[in-house]
């Protein structure tokens, strides 16, 4: 335990070692603000909130098989290209792979209505039927984020004869049993999903941030003391300040994929249970044949391994892999370590498979 004279005596050093940096030092923290996203990228569809990106080759000979990133719908997408060097878009690209990213923008207040039915059955095939046309190439490889694992899977598993040639899930979760703070919100009958959705339209971004926050309650406070310890590491500094920005950066949810998310999702844990309704059809994961790799965290708090790891039991294709890494729901597929643990492992699962 820290005497308060040893945390003076360390807060007093940090502010020396800023101090005594240059100007051109202060102007290169500044500026890191506008640094992300920055692996070069066309826009080749846009539909309200919505892009997808193109990001432009680096290799004279590319794979056949495009990927298509799907993110969350609460986070924003730069999390995979937060900067040269720690972008795992970067690291497809640079691996000869063709990468497209769905970003599925801020909704806003006439987006409320958006549901899972309309991310699965109606933007991602759209999205996907627009890759078609960009490289001729009929079918892909989904990479699916946290939730964007989800809308993956469930694309899938609605449609297991269309265009998916593999499919890959990273910190998915599949049984909100193995989540039980985020379960015991939705079972708690004084948090009213539908009031919240009735009254709000969509839910914002800070209520998902508290949320999210309650589950590590000291985290920031962690991150505040670490980053005293590494005042004077300018790569620390930078990649912390990138980290800062994307947690603080959250997405609003549209009002109606929200209502499902806490009632079918978590609530009544529908999908694992083979109950989930999309568009009036039941949803069956064993209806997915296509290749499926499932990462997990071992220190992922936001999706336990208890809520993830059922998922590959449930896929019905016989080339089925997971893989658990060490890190967390972020660092997994962002931290320093994510070069040399998750990255090569799925670039180099996806490479034979994607010929």
């Amino acid at each position: 335990m820290r005497s308060q004279s040893d945390v003076d005596d360390k807060i007093h050093r940090a502010v020396e070692k800023v101090l005594s940096r240059n100007i051109d030092g202060l102007k290169h923290l500044d500026g890191l603000a506008l640094d992300h996203g920055v692996t070069p990228k066309d826009i080749v569809y846009s539909r309200g909130s919505m892009k997808l990106y193109h990001y432009q080759p680096v290799c004279d000979e590319i794979y056949r098989v495009p990927i298509v990133l799907i993110m969350s719908l609460i986070n924003r997408y730069y999390i995979v290209d937060l900067a040269p060097g720690q972008s795992f878009v970067e690291y497809l690209v640079a691996q000869g792979f063709d990468v497209y990213l769905i970003d599925w923008g801020l909704p806003r207040k006439e987006h409320k209505h958006f549901s899972f039915d309309d991310y699965v059955n109606n933007f991602l095939p759209d999205c996907l039927d627009k890759v078609a046309e960009d490289c001729g190439e009929e079918e892909v490889s989904l990479i699916g984020y946290c939730l964007g694992g989800v809308i993956a899977s469930l694309y899938t598993a609605l449609h297991p004869d269309k265009n998916v040639k593999n499919l890959v899930t990273i910190a998915t979760p599949v049984n909100t049993e193995g989540m039980p703070l985020y379960k015991s919100w939705a079972d708690n009958k004084t948090f009213d999903i539908d009031k919240i959705v009735d009254q709000l339209g969509n839910i914002p971004g800070g209520m998902i941030d508290s949320m999210l926050q309650a589950l590590r309650p000291l985290q920031k406070t962690a991150g505040r003391m670490q980053l005293l310890d590494n005042a004077g590491d300018d790569k620390f500094l930078e990649a912390h300040y990138r980290f800062e920005r994307w947690t603080a950066d959250q997405v609003p949810i549209a009002g109606e994929a929200a209502r499902q998310l806490f009632q079918d999702f978590l609530r009544d844990n529908k999908l694992v249970k083979g109950q989930l309704e999309i568009s009036g059809e039941t949803v069956n994961l064993e209806h997915i044949s296509a290749p499926f790799l499932h990462v997990t965290a071992v220190h992922d708090h936001i999706v336990p391994t208890a809520a993830s790891k059922e998922l590959i039991g449930l896929i019905g294709s016989e080339d089925k892999s997971e893989i658990a890494l060490k890190g967390g729901h972020v660092s997994l597929i962002a931290g320093g370590n994510a070069v040399f643990r998750l990255w090569p492992k799925v670039a180099n699962w996806l490479a034979e498979r994607s010929l």
